[in-house]
């Protein structure tokens, strides 16, 4: 069986901008090889719990742990070669070559010249292979696709050779052949590679394909937490989005579908 290693703690978690409570007394725990899904409405506080998580906003409240080290006492480099992010909002430079891009993954385990050795080299190469983008390494970001694009975001997370992996709506924007191919990609690694997985999702039916636990927040406030089944109860989540809302699980499908009623 697996090892259910805690990689990030989150305990009693408070986040504030500028007066206003985002997130409130958010507490969760993702293990290594396992995908945990953070759902709710718009401004439920699902990007600040992932950016305060990170250590890109600061804390108010609460303790954040990264493979048992407290994050409040973690330098920039010592954070990066424990947690990856792949954010919801990107501007790519478009001139740098897909390599180029992949590259600055490796920044936290470069020397002070910047100098990429050979296992920076590898750990460059084997992360466009899993994700596929080994043939775009010589072409421009700016000629890319928004699929090949968040694929070499993901490819850039990698190579960082974090065990923690934090992306914010990495679907968004793709249409729905690029959400499938890159939701599944996510769902592989983290069971080939061991790696613990926290992402924030709008769409709940690939939420149901590919989590392993789901966190509801409504208004900065951990609502449910559990399996998909656990909290995809039909009243809960038309209570938590404001709209009626239907479970389906239509014979000989493995997932569940939640529809508006």
């Amino acid at each position: 069986m697996k090892p259910m290693t805690p990689l990030i703690t989150i305990e009693h978690l408070v986040v504030k901008y500028h007066e206003r409570t985002a997130v409130e007394d958010a507490s969760l725990v993702v293990p290594a090889g396992t995908i945990t899904a953070l759902i709710g409405p718009n401004g439920a506080g699902k990007t600040s719990l992932i950016r305060a998580a990170s250590g890109v906003l600061p804390i108010q409240a609460g303790r954040v742990t990264l493979s048992g080290k407290d994050l409040a006492g973690l330098k920039p480099a010592e954070r990066a070669r424990l947690v990856a992010v792949v954010p919801q909002a990107r501007a790519l430079p478009e001139a740098f070559t897909a390599r180029e891009l992949v590259s600055a993954g490796r920044t936290p385990w470069m020397n002070w010249l910047g100098q990429a050795s050979a296992r920076d080299q590898a750990a460059i190469l084997t992360a466009m292979q899993l994700t596929e983008t080994e043939e775009l390494a010589e072409r421009r970001v700016g000629e890319l696709s928004g699929g090949e694009q968040q694929r070499l975001l993901l490819a850039r997370a990698l190579a960082q050779n974090a065990p923690l992996l934090m992306l914010d709506e990495p679907s968004a924007h793709l249409d729905l052949r690029y959400q499938i191919e890159l939701l599944d990609l996510i769902r592989g690694l983290a069971n080939e590679l061991n790696l613990g997985v926290l992402v924030a999702l709008h769409d709940l039916n690939l939420v149901a394909r590919i989590a392993d636990r789901v966190v509801l927040l409504v208004k900065g406030k951990v609502s449910a937490t559990g399996n998909v089944d656990e909290v995809f109860k039909q009243d809960m989540l038309s209570e938590a989005y404001g709209i009626p809302l239907a479970r389906l699980h239509p014979r000989g499908r493995k997932h569940v579908f939640i529809l508006p009623s």
